[in-house]
């Protein structure tokens, strides 16, 4: 299973052509529901929210649990000052490794595009 951080899906939902040939190789793909609350926080208007959502709907969420919760909370506090992780990123990492996946992100070595 890969979950896909926001910087990969913005590529993916702008349709650029590299992240989709990517996602085309990928199997088992799902989204963190942080990372589709981010995406909805971007949008402008309703009609990119409509699009967006629509969008969305072809991929599983993923939700944090209490543990992923409480790991997160850890990281944060342990990585906040010396490596300026945000408290989302946190979550999400979190919400990936409580759902025994890897995440696509720009800082993964998954995403070869």
């Amino acid at each position: 299973m890969i979950l896909l951080d926001t910087d990969v899906m913005v590529d993916i939902l702008r349709g650029y052509e590299p992240a989709k040939e990517w996602l085309k190789s990928a199997q088992e793909i799902g989204v963190p529901g942080l990372v589709a609350m981010e995406l909805i926080q971007g949008c402008q208007n309703a009609r990119e929210q409509r699009q967006l959502e629509k969008a969305l709907s072809d991929y599983q969420l993923f939700w944090p649990d209490e543990g992923d919760c409480n790991r997160a909370l850890v990281s944060f506090s342990s990585h906040r000052l010396s490596d300026n992780i945000g408290l989302l990123d946190a979550l999400i990492a979190e919400t990936a490794i409580g759902a025994n996946a890897e995440l696509a992100t720009f800082m993964s070595s998954i995403i070869g595009y």
